[in-house]
């Protein structure tokens, strides 16, 4: 009986050795986008984007068309290292509206160069308010109100482009926007599903959604830079998310511009569809808001 056994075990061990081969290999084929026919590529990568929506909200946060989120900045030099923080109340009507309040402690030229004003500076208690409305910008401070600079305005309507709220919240079915399944990964030590998008207009998004929460954990925004020649990648880790109103918030996020750290952002409140008044996004409204600021600093 021993002799049939030692016959046979190689046969046994070569049977289980196939099984356990034939049923790796469709998983990992699966989850590979290259091996993929490009319907189901998009089909894959449309249902982890609604599995992403669904996370942050469904609906509750899909319908978000206000939002005032109040806390710090973290400041960078530019060899990365860290120079302060300033406060910031920030309103939002989506897509193309904001309202950025600064509020800075000492004399501060990196404000300015946040809102696209380098080379001014600003005495202790300076308030510096940035105002986009679709193609027009203004700025409030000491002197009263100006122009924002023409680069500043395009800088914003770019950088609303790479919003990935607005993606997922207004352009999600614009003609020309690819989907498709970016494969599975391991990132900051959690399972992830990427999702890639292509807008036509040169600008391709890379969401890494969590597989346990369906939260959105990075995006990665890739545009030309014809200039220099280049591909910019510009980075942004979601953490520390939680229930504001109707939509999961990420109270912590991080901004890289090809690796290196640009911007790091602590929310301390956020609040959705408040209902502004009709004239807050308005130039008018800046003096009598600057000088509310200034009155509650005193």
């Amino acid at each position: 009986m021993r002799m049939k056994l030692r016959h046979f075990a190689p046969k046994i061990l070569s049977a289980a050795a196939l099984v356990a081969a034939v049923c790796f290999v469709p998983r990992a084929t699966a989850q590979n986008p290259d091996n993929m026919m490009p319907e189901q590529s998009e089909a894959k990568g449309k249902q982890i984007l609604q599995q992403l929506i669904n996370g942050l909200g469904g609906p509750g946060y899909t319908e978000v068309r206000e939002s005032q989120c109040e806390g710090r900045r973290a400041l960078f030099g530019h060899s990365g290292d860290l120079t302060g923080y300033i406060v910031f109340n920030d309103f939002r009507h989506f897509p193309d509206k904001a309202r950025i309040e600064y509020i800075g402690k000492g004399r501060n030229t990196i404000l300015l160069s946040l809102i696209g004003l380098d080379g001014l500076d600003f005495a202790h208690g300076g308030i510096v308010i940035a105002l986009y409305n679709g193609d027009r910008g203004w700025s409030y401070d000491r002197s009263g109100v100006s122009e924002l600079p023409v680069t500043a305005v395009t800088d914003f309507q770019e950088a609303m482009k790479r919003n990935v709220d607005n993606l997922l919240r207004f352009r999600l079915h614009e003609p020309g926007l690819t989907i498709r399944f970016g494969g599975s990964d391991t990132v900051d030590l959690r399972q992830v599903d990427w999702v890639e998008l292509n807008d036509g207009e040169g600008r391709k998004y890379r969401l890494a959604v969590n597989r346990s929460t369906h939260l959105l954990d990075r995006s990665v925004v890739s545009t030309e830079d014809q200039e220099n020649q280049q591909v910019n990648d510009d980075t942004t880790v979601y953490t520390n998310y939680q229930l504001r109103d109707s939509a999961w918030t990420p109270m912590q996020f991080t901004r890289e511009h090809n690796g290196r750290r640009s911007a790091q952002f602590f929310l301390d409140s956020c609040r959705y569809n408040p209902g502004f008044p009709q004239d807050l996004f308005a130039k008018d409204s800046l003096k009598t808001r600057g000088a509310e600021l200034v009155s509650k600093k005193k």
